[in-house]
């Protein structure tokens, strides 16, 4: 019995370690059946690809209209060329092609001529009568301008016979195509009220995505800015405003960023503008409006007068955008690179080549003047902040100009509150006073604090009565 029992104890030793080297090292199998194998279990563990589900199209929401698919016409390009061909005929000439060449701007003595052949393919008479007188035109008789208007309403016509069938045939979408149609040639042959009244009936028509109504909205403010009329382009900026904080996309509204900047720019909310503008410098599409480069150079003089000095080192003379196109706006680029450097001779010399910049941009030229005045007072009150007390020569050495002529400059800013010292003229040296910033908070709220208990005295009497 013993020795039965000491074999089957052995016997399982034996099962045990047999079941232990299975587990350990399996039984192996021929290649081709090992492939045939690893083929299956791959099939078993792919998974179907997760397809997935088609995001609802929102029926409201158009697509974006960009840059580079708003109407050909009003070409700003004329428009620029238009402002400096008018300089150029003037009596007494404030712009030619050798001061401009001066400043790095390409600008043929042939210019009116070239924008006499453009306004001709654009096949426009009511353009042609304003400008005429101005540039000394006489190429086309009334009776050529007479014939030129019987064919653009022959073209509108046959447009609105389009309209008409769209109506009868198509649907909506081929309706408002054909109405844009209508439009966009309106713009480019017809006066500015033809023109806008041509916008404004796609605005009328029913059922129309705030999407659209926004690109026509932007369409007649271009037609305004063409035609230089501010009120009409404040009004149409502001209904823009108003739908895009309603529903309005991204790109629409970086677009109307431009819009808004450019038009304060001209209504010399430069302060505004500013803002505006370096916020929409990574996102700028508006080709249709101004080139990039003349973008960033509108961003340029306007920040560089009201961006802290650390701010415009890394905005402006550091900014990549602005880097890309340094070689476009040299002039601009060196005025602003001399004020930060402290360069102050190199900065009014680089004031003279900007002033024809200013002058030969359309938007820039109405305040001329006034820039030119701000980036003198930037200058001075940039150069005296660094002393307490300096001599006129030496100002006037540091600056590269006369004595007197420093001097008639400071007294008229400092008459005018625009600088913060005084002149001993005896002695020759500007004296800077340090404004006591708290005593001039302290100030401002006594005299308004004064004015609101006036009005609240009226009031109340109004009131009483």
């Amino acid at each position: 019995a013993s020795k039965q029992q000491e074999e089957a104890i052995a016997n399982r030793k034996r099962e045990t370690t047999a079941n232990s080297k299975e587990q350990h090292h399996p039984q192996l199998v021929p290649h081709s059946q090992l492939t045939e194998l690893t083929t299956k279990q791959q099939n078993k563990m792919e998974v179907e690809p997760t397809v997935p589900k088609a995001a609802k199209k929102n029926e409201n929401v158009t697509p974006s209209a960009s840059g580079e698919s708003a109407a050909k016409h009003p070409n700003m390009e004329i428009a620029q060329s238009i402002h400096r061909a008018v300089l150029m005929c003037e009596e007494n000439p404030k712009l030619t092609s050798e001061s401009a060449a001066i400043a790095s701007i390409n600008i043929s003595a042939d210019l009116p001529t070239k924008l006499l052949d453009q306004v001709k393919e654009m096949e426009n008479p009511s353009l042609y009568r304003h400008l005429a007188p101005l540039l000394q035109w006489s190429a086309l008789s009334d009776a050529d301008l007479t014939a030129m208007e019987a064919k653009n309403d022959k073209a509108i016509k046959a447009l609105e016979e389009k309209v008409e069938d769209a109506k009868e045939n198509a649907g909506d979408m081929e309706v408002l195509d054909a109405r844009f149609e209508i439009a966009k040639f309106a713009a480019k042959s017809s006066s500015k009220d033809e023109a806008l009244a041509a916008y404004q009936k796609v605005l009328d028509l029913p059922k129309l995505s705030s999407g659209k109504q926004m690109d026509a909205l932007m369409e007649q403010s271009r037609i305004s800015s063409f035609y230089g009329d501010i009120v009409a382009n404040s009004g149409y900026i502001k209904k823009i405003a108003k739908l895009a904080e309603e529903s309005g996309d991204w790109d629409r509204r970086n677009r109307l960023k431009v819009y808004n900047a450019l038009h304060k720019l001209l209504t010399r909310d430069v302060k505004g503008s500013a803002e505006l503008l370096i916020d929409g410098i990574a996102t700028f599409s508006c080709a249709e409006l101004c080139s990039y480069s003349d973008f960033i150079l509108y961003i340029m003089l306007s920040n560089i007068l009201h961006l802290p000095r650390t701010e415009i080192k890394a905005k402006i003379i550091d900014g990549p955008e602005v880097l890309s196109v340094k070689e476009d706006i040299q002039i601009v680029f060196k005025l602003v690179s001399a004020l930060y450097d402290c360069d102050y001779k190199a900065y009014l010399h680089g004031m003279v080549e900007v002033e024809t910049v200013l002058l030969a941009d359309r938007f820039l030229q109405p305040h001329c003047g006034y820039i030119m005045r701000e980036l003198h007072v930037l200058g001075y009150k940039q150069f005296l902040d660094s002393y307490k007390s300096v001599t006129l020569e030496s100002m006037a050495m540091s600056f590269g100009v006369s004595v007197d002529f420093l001097d008639m400059q400071l007294s008229r800013f400092i008459a005018a509150g625009r600088l913060t010292a005084k002149i001993d003229k005896y002695g020759g040296v500007v004296e800077t006073n340090r404004p006591d910033l708290k005593n001039a908070q302290y100030r401002d709220m006594i005299q308004q604090g004064d004015l609101l208990l006036n009005r609240i005295q009226k009031l109340a009497r109004v009131v009483d009565v």
